[in-house]
């Protein structure tokens, strides 16, 4: 199964100025993180970003930050239980009648200031390609909770850590075993991208090489 960009959402956990200097390659993960952002942002992929007790941590990184539609501050290690599924899932269409319809089916008409216009339906996108710190706590658990939420997790290796190499790969064992998919920043590019003719291709390789 490969990646689809229109059924894509990107979560990017956590990666905190107080907490990165801590992380095991810290500055390869990061890095790796902006360019999960940056492609994501040329192929029109939704970006969303956490933070964990920033009063004590402080704010993601800035140019990562920038990226993300709207940062979720939390104090629970699971991002899942602090509302993020209900960013990454649209609202189920309301049941009954809509405006200016009768229980029976005749439409009434409403005044012209009471009118709402046509809101376009938002498509669910259940594969979340999610990367962060630390890899064993808030990652972990964030994935895990999506995953019991019924979406697909996509977890990026190299996007990932932890203060140290044992507990960022017993993450990965743990998250494989519940059904994620382990990928690569890059994985996630080219299947993001699907062909060498996709109008972002040369821009996307420009932030991978």
């Amino acid at each position: 199964m490969l990646l689809d960009a229109t059924d894509s959402q990107l979560v990017l956990i956590d990666y905190q100025e107080r907490l990165m200097p801590a992380i095991f390659d810290g500055p390869a993960v990061l890095a790796n993180a902006r360019r999960l952002a940056g492609i994501a942002r040329m192929i029109d992929i939704p970006v969303w970003g956490t933070e964990q007790n920033p009063a004590r941590l402080g704010a993601n990184d800035a140019a990562l930050r920038a990226q993300c539609r709207k940062t979720l501050a939390k104090m629970r290690f699971s991002a899942a239980q602090e509302g993020l599924g209900d960013w990454l899932r649209p609202p189920a269409k309301p049941q009954g009648s809509a405006p200016g319809e009768t229980r029976g089916g005749n439409v009434r008409s409403l005044p012209r200031q009471l009118q709402k216009p046509a809101v376009a339906a938002c498509a669910e996108r259940a594969s979340i390609v999610i990367a962060g710190c630390e890899a064993h706590v808030c990652l972990l658990q964030t994935a895990l909770d999506l995953i019991d939420d019924d979406f697909e997790l996509w977890v990026v290796t190299d996007a990932c850590g932890s203060r140290t190499e044992r507990n960022r790969d017993a993450a990965f064992d743990r998250l494989a075993a519940a059904g994620a998919e382990l990928v690569t920043t890059e994985m996630v590019a080219f299947e993001w991208l699907g062909s060498c003719a996709h109008p972002a291709f040369k821009p996307v390789l420009g932030l991978i090489k």
